[in-house]
């Protein structure tokens, strides 16, 4: 008994699903995450530095447009996002971290806190960042952050109840080609003190 033939045409259909799946999978996947190419690593922070700018990829332009944000254009500055802390562990709402104290030269800069929906976390004293202008400094001009669930003296701010969390670190009216001349040195470090209750 020999086995009867596929049809073209039913080979044909189903070459046309599998790619049509492959595709739609696929891009589906990169929208959700971060930009696949032209990241700039400085430390625990990343940035994308031609993501506001007329060069920014396909890839860039649809993560932008799927989650809605307006990137910062190159001569208005830069945003370096974290979601690991300086040894490279992912930030956990369960361990309390200290950011600081280095910043770049910048004539402002906001620090801002996301739970793991990308959204602002709910706070006891209703704040989930810091601008430059209105941070506790020390007397040497550094400033530490203190993130965790219970409340801390200084500047603080209150993570999440539970789950990953990201820190944006906006920096605005760079000089220079848009930080594109930063080093790892020049950004804050993100410090894990400890985990559990």
């Amino acid at each position: 008994m020999t086995a009867r033939p596929i049809p073209t045409f039913v080979l044909i259909l189903y070459a046309f699903l599998l790619a049509l799946g492959l595709g739609i999978g696929s891009a589906y996947a990169v929208l959700k995450g971060k930009p696949p190419f032209g990241g700039r690593h400085l430390g625990p922070w990343v940035t994308w530095p031609k993501l506001g700018s007329a060069d920014a990829d396909p890839y860039m332009r649809a993560i932008a447009a799927r989650r809605g944000e307006i990137p910062l254009g190159i001569g208005e500055g830069l945003a370096l996002t974290a979601t690991a802390d300086s040894e490279g562990r992912k930030l956990d709402s369960a361990c309390s971290y200290r950011i600081g104290s280095a910043t770049p030269a910048a004539r402002w800069w906001t620090l801002t806190l996301y739970d793991e929906a990308g959204q602002l976390p709910p706070s006891e004293l209703g704040r989930s960042g810091f601008t430059s202008s209105e941070i506790i400094r020390n007397a040497d001009n550094g400033f530490s952050v203190d993130l965790s669930r219970s409340l801390s003296a200084g500047n603080w701010l209150q993570l999440p109840a539970s789950g990953a969390f990201s820190v944006v670190l906006r920096l605005y009216d760079l000089p220079g080609a848009a930080g594109m001349n930063l080093g790892s040195e020049d950004v804050p470090t993100i410090e894990r003190l400890g985990c559990g209750a």
